[in-house]
């Protein structure tokens, strides 16, 4: 796959919302409007954007980073007390 074919798939799942980093810039790096808004003003209007990353242990660390944030905007990653509910409980919830 050349640099074309894979820069319209990763362009898809950016405009789709996903976040997609990259071990080097597309083409089209050029362009520093292209560029700001596929690397920064993306994220606003489908929620993913591109970032460049040559090394694969920091580019691992910036994909666990997001997702990280992403669940701390979800509210999944707080600790919660958990209740085991009996089974009149359980009918109370339905």
């Amino acid at each position: 796959m050349d640099e074309r074919e894979g820069g319209a798939i990763g362009h898809y799942f950016v405009a789709s919302g996903l976040y997609v980093v990259l071990g080097h810039p597309f083409y089209v790096e050029g362009s520093e409007n292209v560029t700001r808004l596929l690397c920064e003003e993306m994220e606003g209007i489908t929620g993913g954007r591109f970032e460049w990353e040559p090394d694969p242990v920091q580019a691992a660390e910036k994909m666990l980073a997001h997702i990280e944030k992403k669940r701390d905007a979800l509210g999944i990653n707080a600790q919660r007390a958990r209740k085991l509910f009996d089974m009149k409980e359980r009918r109370a919830l339905a």
